[in-house]
């Protein structure tokens, strides 16, 4: 018979599984009573008065999802709010929930206040900026060059303890980074600076001999760092540079000296616009061989061109996130009967027509792309005898501002006239801007106070949008050097052109 195996003792396994059971059991109470937390005593969140109703109700609202979300603050929180007027005076714990820009109407002469005059203007929240408003400097900075200053940065700001600094944060922002919406340095802006004609002839070719010593860049030396310190500059140059150009007086046939080319070099030239009359003066081979300098030195052209098909095509840029189309178009004496317009494998100016402007606008709509379009229009020959004022040329000329409104109507964004050797007026047209002509940026003109006059546009795009326009005067010497106009002389032109406004009407 075989011996009977021993029965084994199950009371240690038993055991064992109670005990398990027993450990498992106490932790999931344990963690049911440390949720629960009957003698949790939550911290207290005081809000200042200093806080406006507005950032009040965000901070009330988001405590309530916090705690929705089953969170808890445990050391107490205050909140306050402050503004400055230096962003980079904000400390560790300042959170900024806005940025108001110092704005005039579009009509205003006004180009900068002082600290002291801060409370006399109207504040515009960056997010709801148009080019209706302008923005202005504030003790002569501008926001959109130094984005440290030239605004009132509001910050919503918090004392707590350094383990309660995320729900803190969280509070304000529910989560999300508020400046990722606001921008952090003025490069995020792409900035394009727009001005008038160029057309470094005649006397000036005689200053560059004598005055300059030769020295092309001589013209250029008290606004090239204005200019060049943008992310893109356009010139509107109507005169080739010719090989042994002779520099004269009262001639209408118009040449350059290639060394003045470094004036046009020495301000950051990247946009060259020919839609001007004189470019074929001195023959195609001269306007040819110019345009193709222009394109071995990284400059690029539009609103005329090597032949008729490149002088028709539109310029885009892509640049920072931003997609706009230029478009130039000329609309004045020149015909291609008289050689000026670009002609089938002849190069000159892109001549206008209204198909061909409608088909432009309309493919650059489809694009999505914000659109300038640059007229060479006729120019106002109102000129007196003598060195005097001739207001008449302020306003449009005859069939202008009927011209240029049509553009806004077909769906471009801005119309600018290039043409005008005398600063015309600007309007806000159908929400957009006109701006009837630039005036001269640099050419010999010194007969008349108002040919030594221009301005320069500078543009601000971000994420495809026109932020704003600064308007600069400009004013060129009797030795054709060109300079920005002081802030009072600046605001009486400014006040000047806009008497000439029809101010949307």
């Amino acid at each position: 018979m075989q011996p009977k195996h021993p029965k084994k003792n199950k009371l240690p396994i038993i055991i064992a599984f109670l005990a398990v059971a027993i450990v498992v059991s106490g932790a999931i109470l344990i963690k049911m009573w440390l949720d629960t937390d009957p003698f949790f005593v939550p911290g207290e969140i005081t809000i200042s008065e200093s806080v406006s109703e507005e950032y009040k109700d965000i901070i009330n609202e988001n405590i309530e999802k916090w705690k929705d979300d089953g969170k808890k603050i445990r050391h107490d929180i205050s909140y306050t709010q402050k503004t400055l007027y230096d962003k980079s005076e904000s400390k560790e714990n300042d959170i900024l929930v806005k940025i108001e820009l110092p704005t005039v109407d579009f009509y205003d002469d006004e180009l900068n206040i002082k600290s002291e005059e801060i409370e006399n203007i109207t504040w515009v929240d960056y997010e709801k900026i148009t080019p209706e408003s302008r923005v202005v400097s504030i003790d002569n900075n501008y926001f959109f060059d130094n984005i440290d200053k030239g605004a009132r940065y509001i910050y919503i700001s918090y004392e707590t303890d350094a383990a309660e600094k995320e729900s803190a944060t969280w509070i304000i922002t529910n989560g999300q980074n508020l400046e990722t919406r606001l921008p952090k340095n003025s490069k995020e802006f792409l900035s394009f600076a727009q001005t008038g004609v160029t057309a470094l002839t005649r006397a000036m070719t005689i200053t560059l001999n004598n005055k300059a010593g030769g020295r092309g860049s001589y013209f250029a030396d008290r606004i090239k760092d204005f200019l060049s310190s943008k992310d893109l500059t356009h010139i509107s140059n109507e005169v080739s540079f010719v090989d042994g150009c002779k520099g004269a007086t009262g001639t209408m046939s118009l040449c350059s000296d290639w060394r003045s080319l470094d004036s046009i070099t020495a301000i950051g030239t990247d946009i060259v616009e020919l839609t001007g009359n004189h470019n074929n003066n001195y023959g195609a081979s001269a306007n040819t061989k110019t345009i193709n300098k222009y394109h071995e030195l990284g400059m690029k052209t539009f609103g005329g061109g090597l032949n008729e098909e490149e002088a028709a095509k539109p310029l885009l840029i892509d640049n920072k996130g931003n997609n706009i189309t230029l478009l130039g178009y000329n609309h004045s004496t020149s015909t291609k009967g008289n050689g000026e317009l670009a002609n089938g494998n002849k190069p000159g100016a892109n001549g206008y027509t209204e198909e061909k402007a409608k088909a432009d606008i309309k493919a650059a709509k489809e694009r999505g792309d914000f659109i300038i379009v640059d007229i060479q229009f006729a120019e106002c020959y109102s000129y007196p005898d003598g060195y005097t004022e001739m207001p008449a040329c302020d306003a449009p000329i005859s069939g202008q501002k009927a011209f240029f409104r049509q553009f806004i109507d077909w769906g471009a964004d801005m119309v600018i006239g290039t043409q005008a050797h005398h600063p015309q007026t600007f309007e806000i047209y159908n929400e957009k801007p006109i701006y009837y002509g630039l005036g001269n940026l640099f050419f010999d003109q010194t007969y008349w106070p108002g040919t030594q006059r221009g301005y320069i546009l500078t543009h601000y795009f971000n994420e495809g949008k026109l932020l704003n326009t600064r308007i600069s005067p400009t004013w060129y010497d009797k030795d054709h050097q060109v300079y920005l106009m002081n802030e009072s002389l600046s605001e009486q032109f400014i006040a000047r052109l806009t008497k000439s406004s029809a101010k949307g009407k």
